[in-house]
C-alpha cells in the first residue's frame, strides 16, 4: 500500500514538475514589450560596459571611435560572408567608377569557408590569360596576407593604374604548394554573348556574365539560326552573375510558365518572386546547361530553374552557390553598411546560398582522351593536303581568308576533343534531338 502511495506521489509531483515548466516556457513564449525592452537595454548596457572597459585598460591607447568601428565590423562580418561595415574610406572606393582611370584583374571573387576565393575569371582579361582558374584561393595580394580581408578591400587592392603590375599568392586543388601568378592590370572589356555553331544543326551560345543585353543577344542568336537548329548548348561556366532581370528574362526564352525565381527576406516588403510568360518563349528544341565552380548567382538562377522546370540537362560540376540578396544602408553621410536582407529560392523551393547546384550528370573538365593510329591517311586529310598544294601553284589566298573567317563561327571536332564537358553536352543534345524524333 505504501509502495503504491509513493508511486502516486511520484508521478503527481512529475506531473507538476511537467506543469511548471510547460508553464515557464509558455509565459517566455509570450514575452511582453515592457520585457524585451529591458532585455534590449541590458545587452546594450553589457556592450557599453565592455567598451569603458577595453578604452581604461587595454595594453594600447584605443579612442572610442576606433573601438566602435572595430566592434561593427566584428558584428557585421560573424553575420554572413557578405555583409559588412563600410568605413568612410570604404564607402567612398564602393561608390569609385572605373571609367578608364582605374584598371583590373577581370576576376570576381567572393568569400568560400572563410577564404577569398575567384568564383571565375572573365573571358580574355589579364587575370584569364595569366592562368587564374574558379576555386583558386587568394592568400596574398603583393605582400598583404587576405586573412580577414574583406571582399572590398581585396577589390581595392587588385584595382589599380592600367599597366600597373601585381602579384597573387594562390592555393590550387592539386597543387602541393602555393602558386605566384603576376598580372598586368587591364582595362576591362566584356563580350557577354557570343555564339558559334556544332555539327551545323547545334547552337553553342556562350554567355559570360549577365550585362544589361544578354536577353536581347541570346533571343537573337537563337532566332538568326532556328531553321537549322535542333539543339543549344548554353555555356554559363565560369559566368559569376550580373542582373538579376536578365537572369529572369533569359529562362523565360526557354520555358512558357511558372516560378523562376522567388527572393525571400525576414520582411514581407523584401519578398518578390519572378515567372515565366507563354508570350517570351521562343523555342523548344532540347537544351543542355554547362556549369562548374565558376558558375554563381544568376547563372545558378538560370541553370537551377532550367533543371526544376525538366527544360534543360545540367552537365559538369557543382556550382558557387551565392543565393543571396545585399543592399548598402547608409548610416551616416559617410559610412554605410553592406547587409544580407534576402536568399533567392528556385522553383521547387531549394535555395542556392552556400549549396549551389548540382548537374544531372558531373563531368570534370579535362581533354577527351583518344588514340590516333598515325599510320591511317584518312581522305579529308588528302583532300586538304591536295588543297594546299593548288593553291601553291594557282596563288589562291582569298578562299584561305574566307575559311579563316568561317571557323570563328563553328566548333570543330578538333576543338570538342579539347573539352570533354562540352563533347559530353553535344552527344546529350543528339541523343535528346532522337528521342524528340
Amino acid at each position: 500500500m505504501n509502495r503504491k502511495k509513493y508511486i502516486t506521489l511520484g508521478f503527481l509531483s512529475v506531473a507538476v514538475s511537467t506543469s511548471l515548466m510547460f508553464s515557464s516556457t509558455l509565459f517566455a513564449q509570450t514575452e511582453t514589450p515592457k520585457q524585451k525592452e529591458t532585455s534590449r537595454l541590458e545587452a546594450l548596457a553589457k556592450f557599453t560596459k565592455v567598451l569603458s572597459i577595453v578604452e581604461q585598460y587595454d595594453v594600447d591607447k584605443v579612442t572610442i571611435e576606433e573601438l566602435i568601428d572595430k566592434a561593427l565590423d566584428g558584428m557585421m562580418k560573424n553575420l554572413d560572408a557578405h555583409s559588412n561595415y563600410l568605413t568612410q574610406k570604404d564607402f567612398k572606393r564602393l561608390k569609385v567608377q572605373t571609367d578608364g582611370e582605374f584598371g583590373g584583374l577581370g576576376i570576381t571573387v567572393g568569400m568560400k569557408d572563410g577564404a577569398l576565393t575567384v568564383i571565375a575569371p572573365i573571358d580574355g582579361t589579364p587575370a584569364d590569360k595569366a592562368g587564374l582558374k574558379a576555386g583558386d584561393i587568394i592568400l596574398k595580394i603583393d605582400d598583404k596576407p587576405t586573412l580577414g580581408m574583406t571582399i572590398d578591400e581585396a577589390v581595392s587592392l587588385m584595382r589599380g593604374k592600367v599597366g600597373t603590375p601585381i602579384d597573387l599568392m594562390i592555393v590550387r586543388k592539386g597543387e602541393l604548394k602555393p602558386i605566384k601568378v603576376h598580372i598586368v592590370r587591364g582595362v576591362i572589356t566584356i563580350e557577354s554573348v557570343h555564339a558559334k555553331v556544332i555539327n551545323d544543326d547545334t547552337l553553342y551560345i556562350r554567355v559570360a556574365s549577365f550585362d544589361k543585353k544578354v536577353v536581347g543577344d541570346v533571343k537573337k542568336e537563337i532566332l538568326k539560326r532556328k531553321a537549322t537548329t535542333k539543339g543549344i548548348i548554353l555555356d554559363l561556366r565560369n559566368n559569376p552573375g550580373g542582373l538579376l532581370d536578365q537572369a529572369v528574362g533569359l529562362v523565360d526564352l526557354f520555358v512558357d510558365e511558372g516560378t523562376i525565381v522567388s527572393q525571400k527576406g525576414r520582411n514581407k516588403i523584401d519578398e518578390k518572386s519572378y515567372s515565366a510568360h507563354n508570350s517570351n518563349t521562343i523555342t523548344k528544341v532540347p537544351l543542355v546547361v554547362l556549369v562548374n565552380g565558376g558558375s554563381a548567382s544568376a547563372s545558378e538562377i538560370v541553370s537551377g530553374a532550367l533543371q526544376d522546370h525538366k527544360r534543360a540537362v545540367l552537365i559538369g560540376e557543382k556550382t558557387f552557390g551565392k543565393g543571396s540578396v545585399q543592399v548598402v544602408l547608409p548610416i551616416t553621410e559617410t559610412e554605410a553598411i553592406k547587409l544580407t536582407i534576402a536568399r533567392y529560392y528556385l522553383p521547387s523551393g531549394r535555395t542556392i546560398q552556400a549549396v549551389g547546384v548540382n548537374p544531372d550528370i558531373k563531368v570534370a573538365a579535362g581533354e577527351v582522351k583518344t588514340h590516333k593510329n598515325e599510320f591511317e591517311i584518312k581522305e579529308a586529310d588528302l583532300k586538304k593536303h591536295l588543297e594546299k598544294e593548288l593553291e601553291k601553284v594557282d596563288g589562291k589566298k582569298d578562299k584561305n581568308k574566307e575559311d579563316k573567317k568561317d571557323k570563328k563561327d563553328i566548333i570543330t571536332p578538333e576543338m570538342l576533343n579539347k573539352d570533354i564537358q562540352l563533347k559530353e553536352a553535344v552527344d546529350i543534345i543528339k541523343a535528346l534531338a532522337i528521342i524528340k524524333g
